[in-house]
């Protein structure tokens, strides 16, 4: 059973449905109070998008590590994982990926509605494929990547409102910027690993990495107006605003750091700098909703 949940990277998953949880927070409508608005959240759907969002990224985790167990083999830190290691077989790995994905379309498709399970389905191939296997043949597949990987909160806003407005794109928008630093400071800290396996990542084509430290840099940079976009657009408040400009300076600078200094403890520092970021950012939109 540890191999069958391993197969679906909780520790991503997690990161996934708190990003599918603010998009429903800001999909549904405002209410006077805290308090009102916490009895106003209809449970049922929540729990359906959560577990259906969950049953989905868990699948298309699954059916990811059954796709590249090759090339897991190759590197350091995937060998060890289910399938490269052989404590898991190729044909469990990708029934269970299946069923977890077909559940999840279900599960947001009967327990909300078609349009969230469509978003949902939409992830999953873009993922699958279109980004896993551009990884051995560019590293524009980083950018692709970048799309399926910022639709959970779309995910979750569909859910609430049943629809996509321009607040769920800005919700889309900060993520996409966000996955840029993150993982190619990722890319950096592994890139022999990558290497090994013949997956193209930006710092593998360009070794200096002066390259993937620009890239940090601007995406940095693009971050921050793109993140004070919910306080113009009245999604959130002044308080909101502050924040997130100071956050998005932090963010920068750390990315400036590694472009001054181009090593794996400055790269760290960006990885550890975007993992915390994210969450920070999510509270301060939470606690700064105009009318809450």
């Amino acid at each position: 059973m540890r191999d069958y949940i391993a197969l679906t990277k909780p520790r991503i998953t997690w990161l996934i449905l708190m990003s599918t949880g603010i998009g429903y927070f800001f999909g549904l409508p405002g209410a006077p109070n805290w308090l009102g608005f916490l009895k106003a959240i209809p449970l049922w759907p929540l729990l359906h998008t959560i577990l259906g969002t969950g049953l989905i990224a868990s699948g298309t985790a699954a059916l990811n590590q059954w796709y590249e167990r090759e090339a897991d083999r190759h590197m350091r830190r995937t060998s060890a994982r289910p399938l490269p290691s052989g404590r898991l077989s190729a044909p469990r790995a990708l029934a269970f990926g299946a069923a977890l994905s077909v559940a999840g379309f279900l599960e947001l498709w009967l327990g909300v509605n078609l349009l969230s399970a469509s978003i949902g389905a939409f992830t999953l191939a873009s993922y699958l494929f279109l980004y896993t296997p551009l990884k051995q043949r560019t590293w524009w597949s980083t950018t692709i990547g970048a799309i399926p990987g910022a639709m959970p909160p779309m995910i979750g806003f569909a859910a609430a409102a049943g629809a996509i407005t321009r607040e769920s794109w800005v919700l889309f928008a900060i993520l996409f910027l966000w996955q840029f630093p993150h993982f190619y400071s990722i890319a950096w800290m592994y890139k022999e690993d990558y290497a090994r396996a013949g997956i193209l990542m930006l710092p593998v084509v360009e070794p200096d990495c002066r390259s993937t430290a620009r890239q940090i840099v601007i995406f940095g940079v693009a971050l921050i107006p793109v993140s004070l976009i919910p306080g113009i657009l009245g999604m959130s408040g002044r308080i909101y605003v502050v924040g997130a400009l100071l956050l998005g300076l932090w963010f920068l600078y750390s990315g400036v750091r590694v472009a001054l200094e181009r090593s794996l403890v400055r790269a760290r520092g960006v990885l550890i700098t975007s993992v915390l970021y994210l969450p920070l950012i999510y509270g301060l939109m939470l606690l700064d909703r105009p009318g809450l």
